[in-house]
């Protein structure tokens, strides 16, 4: 019996592109629909900032893009690390999930991108991920202890200074331990066992063990680790001057300069880090706005309609850069 024949690779790769960019703008449906995004909001908002602010913040952001797809690579074996134009793509529509979904469920979408697009194994991209979001827990926390002393020792911190030093002495606490881990990755494999036996998974990763521990310490391995964290403070420098750029550009307090714009953000960034966010973030992103601005000095009745602008504006960018990795992804040739 002769075999039926295959469909054209032309045919799949139109195929693959009609469902990639559906899943993308179903995300964004999502978005609009279960976070009661108004998008009529949404414009007015983007039409009270200053074009060239807006410009400037949009170019942070894809400088972040930029920044964080290139930690990812370094941080994949070489065998393993397909073009940056191809991880850029993926790591924008792995964003846009992360944005969307709640509870950080988003980040399981990073291994099924890499491995249908860019054929990388599971093993090597989840090392990536847990690897790349320890490093950013330690410089975030390395970066807070600077500011949140800065502020102690200057005349804009509001509460009580024992309470300021002692974040500042957490915080760096916080760097040297999630530094430790991401150095030694592989100690994670145990308690994560555990955790999904007890949801009656641990047989699924008892069978990737061996390889996701080798992977984790080569992620985490020196001359690579060097140049992730490296990365990883130029991620959350840039992070920290959208924030600021933004955060300036709707309107702060004489006085409240870039220092205070981002110890404020950084708390806000804390919240939507920590596995307790809400759909797309919203709530929670503004809460910890209200809370490290008022930190500061800034009263919840000043600092909360910039904070939604600046998270409207962060809505636009991620979707739009979501959504055209999405359409990219599903041009791309599988691998």
């Amino acid at each position: 019996m002769s075999e039926s024949p295959r469909p054209a690779p032309g045919g799949q790769r139109w195929v693959r592109f009609a469902l990639s960019t559906a899943l993308g703008l179903a995300l964004v449906a999502a978005l609009f629909w279960f976070g009661g995004v108004d998008a009529n909001e949404l414009g007015r908002t983007l039409a009270r900032l200053d074009p060239l602010v807006f410009l400037g913040a949009l170019a942070l952001h894809s400088a972040i893009y930029i920044a964080r797809a290139e930690r990812f690579r370094v941080l994949l074996p070489e065998q393993h690390r397909p073009p940056r134009a191809s991880l850029l793509a993926v790591t924008s529509a792995h964003n846009l999930a992360v944005y969307v979904l709640p509870a950080k469920t988003g980040e399981a979408t990073l291994p099924l991108y890499l491995g249908r697009t860019c054929g990388v194994p599971a093993a090597e991209s989840i090392a990536s991920l847990v690897v790349s979001r320890l490093f950013d827990l330690a410089a975030l926390c390395a970066c807070m202890a600077v500011v949140t002393l800065a502020l102690c020792l200057g005349a804009h911190w509001e509460g009580p200074l024992a309470l300021g030093y002692a974040a500042v002495a957490a915080f760096a606490a916080g760097a040297a331990v999630f530094l430790a881990l991401a150095a030694r990755g592989d100690v994670l494999i145990a308690p994560l066992q555990k955790f999904l036996g007890m949801l009656g998974l641990g047989a699924r990763i008892e069978k990737h063990a061996g390889s996701l521990k080798v992977a984790l310490r080569t992620a985490g391995h020196g001359r690579v680790r060097g140049a992730a964290l490296a990365l990883s403070f130029v991620v959350w420098l840039l992070i920290f001057a959208f924030y600021g750029v933004l955060a300036q550009g709707f309107g702060l307090p004489d006085g409240v300069g870039f220092l205070h714009a981002s110890f404020g953000s950084s708390v806000a960034v804390l919240m939507n880090l920590l596995p307790i966010n809400s759909f797309a973030g919203f709530g929670t992103q503004e809460a910890g706005w209200v809370l490290g601005f008022r930190w500061v000095g800034v009263p919840a009745e000043i600092s909360l309609p910039g904070g939604v602008g600046v998270h409207l504006v962060q809505l636009f960018d991620t979707v739009l850069f979501g959504v055209v990795g999405h359409v990219l992804m599903g041009l791309a040739r599988r691998k």
